[in-house]
C-alpha cells in the first residue's frame, strides 16, 4: 500500500534516500608512510585530485574507486565493545585515512561530500576488513570489523583539509524524468 502523502512505495524510498541534511566532521587524517607501517595522524593533509593524500605510500591509479578509506567515528567504539576492549579504538589501528563523525557513512555510497572548503569525495563502495584485523586487534577482529569497515573513494577535486573541518553531503543528481504516455492503449484495438 502507497503513503498517501509520498505516492508509491518506490518513489518513497527514493526520498528518503536522499534526505541527508546532517552535516559531518572530519574527526582524524591517517597516512601510512610504507606498507604495513603504523598510520601516522596528522592534523592536516593535501588531497592530490584522482590520487590519493600526498605523503601516504598508496599510489592508486587515475580513476581507481579506492584512493582514499573512510571510516565512521561513531564505529570505534562499537568494534571495541565488540571485542570486549574499554573505550574507543584509536583510529590508526583501523588503517583507514579519514575518520568522519556525525554521519551515517554507510548511507553515502553513490554519494559526493565535502570536505571543508575544497575537496570533494565520490564515495564508491564499502572498505571491507582484511586479514589485517586479526593481527592488530587479536582473534576476532575481522569480524568484530564486518559491517564498520567504512568506505573507499574516489577523489574527484583535490586540497587541503583539516582536523575539524565540515563534511556536507553534496545534493543527487536529479533523476531523468521519463516521458509518459497521456493516453494509455485500449486493450484488444490496434494502433492506427
Amino acid at each position: 500500500m502507497a503513503f498517501p502523502f509520498f505516492g508509491d512505495d518506490k518513489s518513497t524510498v527514493a526520498r528518503l534516500l536522499a534526505t541527508l541534511p546532517q552535516q559531518g566532521r572530519l574527526e582524524w587524517i591517517g597516512l601510512r608512510p610504507a606498507r604495513r607501517a603504523a598510520l601516522e595522524a596528522v592534523a592536516e593533509a593535501e588531497v592530490i585530485t584522482d590520487r590519493h593524500l600526498a605523503g601516504d605510500h598508496a599510489s592508486p591509479k587515475a580513476g581507481g574507486k579506492r584512493q582514499i578509506t573512510l571510516i565512521q567515528h561513531e564505529h570505534l567504539a562499537a568494534v571495541a565493545g565488540f571485542l570486549g576492549l574499554p573505550g574507543p579504538l584509536a583510529p590508526g589501528r583501523l588503517r583507514r585515512n579519514l575518520v568522519i563523525s556525525g554521519l551515517n557513512l554507510l548511507a553515502l555510497k553513490g554519494r559526493q561530500i565535502q570536505l571543508g572548503n575544497e575537496v570533494i569525495l565520490d564515495i564508491t563502495g564499502e572498505c571491507h576488513p582484511c586479514s589485517r584485523m586479526e593481527e592488530e586487534l587479536g582473534a576476532g577482529g575481522y569480524n568484530a570489523m564486518r559491517g564498520h569497515g567504512g568506505l573507499t573513494a574516489h577523489i574527484a577535486q583535490g586540497g587541503r583539509l583539516r582536523v575539524g573541518d565540515a563534511v556536507l553531503v553534496l545534493p543527487a543528481a536529479e533523476p531523468a524524468q521519463t516521458i509518459k504516455n497521456p493516453q494509455p492503449k485500449a486493450a484488444g484495438f490496434p494502433e492506427l
